[in-house]
């Protein structure tokens, strides 16, 4: 398997922890992940989930730990550890209080999604029919998590309020979890026009393993993924792109039910998955859990990638994207 230098860094996963799954972590020499810790909880619900994060980080102390900044990513490698940052995937944990923003910074929250797939206070999802773009409550979180150092999240959002969060936001912001609509036609992925947008202001894409994201879903090829981000890479820059696996493994398909109908709706949206079926479809062969990332490394190598593209790839981007995104902005106090 091909070995790189830099860190290892997922861009998010929403798993169903368990000692097993740190434990893989560590086997597959993962150094950092984005966790999603909440979808549609509200914010009390929020800190209930990092009350069970905190049970896990001492009991599995050894394995894990919270991280808050970049430098917690030399930290664990240097420990043998797996550092977790906090992020959520709809806003809301914030519910309708942009004060909330900063508490959950202090919580340790460092990514948060202005929407998933529905309309939200702040932006619009990708199944809506419309996308009207950022409301003004939007805006205001925007600067607050600019302000707090909180990522922009816009993975699960709608081509306007995308390209609107990219141009209002001070900050770079991140699709932490998608691929290039051009690979793949899926509602979640990308168009040329937003990736263009987000690679030239600094901003980083995960590139995606969720099967529904893919080209030919559970049967793509490791080569043909390989190839779509060595393409991506050619067209947008190597310093903007990362992995986003967005794993969600050991869930059982309920869970999808809950992630998809949230609290606005009785019934479920299938959106890109089958019309049949609510489950979680099967992973890659070459890629079921945190074990497997040198298969892509490797994979990385083979269709033509050098060793400091593939490195880049494989977490250095996200570092450093972590150390410019985490900290506050200074502040600089009333002149004297």
């Amino acid at each position: 398997m091909q070995r790189v230098s830099a860190p290892l860094i997922d861009g998010l996963q929403y798993a169903n922890w368990s000692e097993k799954i740190f434990r893989e972590m560590r086997q597959g020499g993962v150094d950092a992940v984005h966790a999603t810790i909440t979808y549609h909880e509200n914010f009390r619900e929020t800190v209930a989930n990092i009350a069970q994060w905190n049970r896990w980080f001492e009991r599995h102390s050894d394995l894990i730990f919270q991280g808050f900044t970049a430098d917690d990513i030399a930290h664990a490698r240097e420990s043998g550890r797996t550092a977790i940052f906090f992020g959520a995937q709809n806003p809301s944990c914030i519910e309708d209080d942009i004060g909330l923003v900063a508490v959950l910074h202090q919580l340790g929250l460092r990514f948060m999604q202005l929407s998933y797939n529905n309309q939200s206070l702040l932006a619009t999802g990708c199944y809506e029919a419309e996308d009207p773009g950022l409301t003004r409550m939007g805006c205001g979180v925007i600067s607050e998590m600019n302000r707090v150092g909180m990522v922009i999240d816009m993975s699960h959002s709608a081509e306007r309020s995308t390209l609107q969060a990219i141009a209002h936001s001070t900050r770079p912001i991140a699709i932490t979890h998608a691929n290039p609509a051009q690979w793949h036609p899926a509602l979640r992925n990308k168009s040329d026009s937003v990736l263009r947008a987000l690679s030239e202001s600094g901003g980083m894409l995960g590139f995606s393993l969720y099967p529904h994201h893919l080209a030919a879903g559970s049967g793509c090829t490791l080569g043909d993924f390989c190839t779509m981000i060595a393409r991506a890479a050619e067209r947008y820059g190597v310093s903007s792109l990362g992995l986003g696996s967005d794993l969600c493994q050991d869930h059982p398909d309920s869970v999808v039910e809950w992630m998809r109908v949230g609290r606005w709706t009785k019934g479920i949206d299938f959106g890109e998955g089958s019309a049949t079926s609510a489950g979680f479809p099967p992973m890659p062969d070459w890629f079921s859990d945190n074990r497997h990332f040198g298969a892509i490394a490797q994979g990385l190598a083979d269709v033509g990638m050098n060793g400091d593209e593939v490195a880049a790839i494989m977490g250095g981007n996200w570092q450093r994207f972590f150390a410019e995104s985490f900290a506050p902005i200074p502040h600089t106090g009333a002149p004297k």
